[in-house]
């Protein structure tokens, strides 16, 4: 028996599958960023320029480690509204606690990773187990740190930590061919993004989407949901974690340093695709997403558009992007139906191939039935004492209830 050979799509099919993917909800993210970074260069051409770029990079880094932070507490169909105040709280933390003190760097940062896993841990186990809302949690949470943080500094800028707990955030490899530096922090969300991704990949965070998709049917599967949904809050706040370790280096300590970064998060996850209710999006996109945001301001900014409109342009983003995946997902779902065959008609069974029988001839006429039988005339002579019958009918709701 031969083994049938699939068949290569042609280069056109080729063409036409990657156009399909670059104007979903998931690709358009990268072709945006890639308009929006040619109009940036063709506004100031130094922005080409290798060094200028990988500081770029640099800049946009806390946004997209949020981001992707963000991204698993989405796809798994809740929100995070703490990640700002968690990422003020660990700035102002590393700022008063370590100072000058090199010595106490290392054990700070154990404590603000501790820190972070405990917000999450606590967000995760009220959703969980209280099933009070997540917006609901994660806006309180908000608060508490917030208020918790300006009652610490007293809305003032305090604390200077040491220069190398800085260097995390503001220096980097030196003396690279062409770049001149490699900044730390864009190692460190290359590492995570990949992480993320080999993350996502495994059963454990196919079982977040799966949880986003259809809780129900997450739980009947044997998956411990109230831990998985615990798990994306963890990793939501320890991002926020990582995020503000970097912003310590060259954004300065001040209660306002994370103010809002919880819905630029939640604006580059929905730009890069991710469905808002859970159970679809890619943890690279929303990454890009990241990227495009902060390319789109700084374009913005070289256009000479004012820093004000910053809060409506993002406003108009989220709307137009969950507006745009919601259209798509319904125009692929109806074209999916359309395309789904009608069902097949049962074959005619074949005439029988036995030839007729000896004793019947083949064209004995068909058997005379007998003749439908006629209601009974009632006694002309009834007696007086009986009532005349009712002759029966037949019910005339059997067509519609099913029968007697």
């Amino acid at each position: 028996m031969s083994a049938v050979t699939p068949r290569t799509p042609a280069f056109g099919e080729r063409i036409a599958g990657f156009a399909r993917v670059l104007v979903s909800p998931r690709g358009a993210v990268f072709l945006l960023l890639i308009v929006l970074l040619v109009a940036i260069t063709l506004l100031n051409p130094s922005f080409a320029d290798p060094s200028q770029f990988i500081r770029f990079i640099q800049r946009v880094a806390p946004v997209a480690i949020v981001a992707i932070g963000q991204y698993f507490v989405i796809v798994g169909g809740e929100f995070d509204l703490s990640m700002g105040s968690v990422v003020t709280a660990q700035v102002v933390i590393a700022g008063n606690l370590i100072g000058q003190d090199d010595a106490k760097a290392l054990p700070v940062l154990a404590f603000m990773l501790a820190f972070g896993a405990f917000i999450g841990l606590v967000n995760g186990l009220i959703v969980s187990f209280l099933k009070v809302p997540s917006f609901i949690v994660t806006l309180g949470m908000m608060l508490a740190l917030l208020g918790a943080t300006l009652y610490w500094t007293g809305g003032a800028a305090t604390g200077n930590p040491a220069d190398s707990f800085r260097q995390i955030g503001r220096g980097g490899i030196r003396d690279i061919p062409v770049i001149d530096i490699l900044p730390w922090s864009v190692v460190i969300l290359a590492v995570l993004l990949a992480l993320a991704v080999w993350f996502a990949r495994r059963p454990f965070g196919r079982m977040i989407i799966a949880l986003g998709d259809n809780a129900t049917t997450a739980r009947y599967s044997g998956a411990r949901t109230w831990w998985v949904k615990t798990s994306t809050f963890v990793i939501s706040s320890l991002s926020a974690t990582v995020a503000g370790v970097l912003l310590v280096g060259y954004a300065g300590v001040h209660p306002s340093v994370g103010r809002g970064y919880e819905f630029t998060a939640i604006t580059a996850v929905v730009l890069g695709g991710v469905v808002l209710g859970g159970g679809r999006g890619w943890v690279v996109a929303a990454a890009a997403g990241a990227f495009a945001l902060e390319a789109l301001f700084t374009l913005l900014n070289f256009a000479g558009v004012p820093s004000t409109y910053r809060d409506a342009v993002q406003g108009a983003i989220i709307i137009l992007a969950v507006a745009y995946a919601a259209t798509t997902v319904r125009a692929r779902r109806r074209g999916r139906a359309l395309e789904a065959p009608a069902a097949e008609p049962r074959p005619a069974e074949p005439p029988s191939a036995e030839p007729p029988s000896d004793t019947t001839p083949a064209t004995e006429p068909a058997p005379e039935t007998s003749p439908v039988p006629t209601a009974k005339e009632p006694d002309p002579s009834p007696d007086p004492a009986r009532p005349a019958p009712i002759p029966s009918t037949q019910r005339a709701d059997n067509e519609t209830k099913g029968g007697s």
